[in-house]
């Protein structure tokens, strides 16, 4: 099972309008079966329906969804997704994380007590935290990271390291995506150094005029 994060620029219906923002998004989300699209901008759902009907017709043998069944927006602010699998493991939960920049360090620590609660709610330690944390350059210092919960309390493996460039830009290298998981199952379910970040601009041969028209960061 392949399962992403992408921070899409104000996802909404007027960046699926341009045809060539559109079919490059289409190729990107369709290389996972799980994709968290962070900054969605669709307060009636229209951008999301029209994104999902055009996915689907470019893959005849899979069908995607904007998956609702599980979703629990309850707990700290933020929609926990609960999903059933069959594999390695029974059930994984997911906890989609988007801090706002100036407050990055206080809400990263706070994940811990969301995490607590989740744990105790869905009684499962299958729970994978993953998305724009902010977590570097000028937001959270190397000082602060040593700090959070997510990092002192034990259990925690933080699958991508902190000197990896998440970012599509060229004007610096920080690693403000992260992907964590708790536990050793979860850890023995994961193929050992596949968590990175996904370079498209390189990958697709794509101009940093398109990539700048939609893409903020992707893990």
């Amino acid at each position: 099972m392949k399962i992403a994060s992408f921070n899409i620029q104000k996802f909404g219906v007027n960046k699926i309008s341009k045809k060539e923002v559109l079919s490059t998004i289409i190729k990107i989300v369709s290389r996972y079966d799980i994709i968290l699209i962070l900054e969605v901008v669709d307060a009636d759902g229209k951008a999301v329906e029209k994104f999902v009907t055009e996915l689907n017709k470019t893959s005849a043998s899979l069908s995607y969804d904007n998956y609702r069944r599980g979703v629990d927006c309850s707990v700290g602010n933020i929609c926990i997704i609960n999903i059933r699998c069959d594999n390695l493991l029974k059930d994984l939960v997911l906890m989609p994380v988007h801090t706002t920049p100036r407050d990055s360090f206080k809400e990263i620590d706070e994940l811990y007590d969301v995490f607590q609660v989740v744990k105790k709610k869905w009684k499962t330690d299958n729970i994978m935290i993953l998305g724009d944390f902010n977590a570097d350059g000028k937001y959270v210092s190397k000082k602060k990271m040593k700090k959070i919960r997510l990092r002192t309390e034990p259990g925690f493996h933080w699958l991508i390291g902190d000197d990896v460039d998440t970012t599509v830009s060229t004007g610096n290298d920080n690693t403000y995506d992260r992907i964590v998981i708790y536990g050793d199952d979860m850890l023995k379910a994961v193929v050992p150094h596949s968590a990175k970040p996904f370079n498209f601009q390189k990958e697709y041969g794509l101009t940093m005029e398109l990539v700048s028209a939609f893409a903020n960061r992707m893990s």
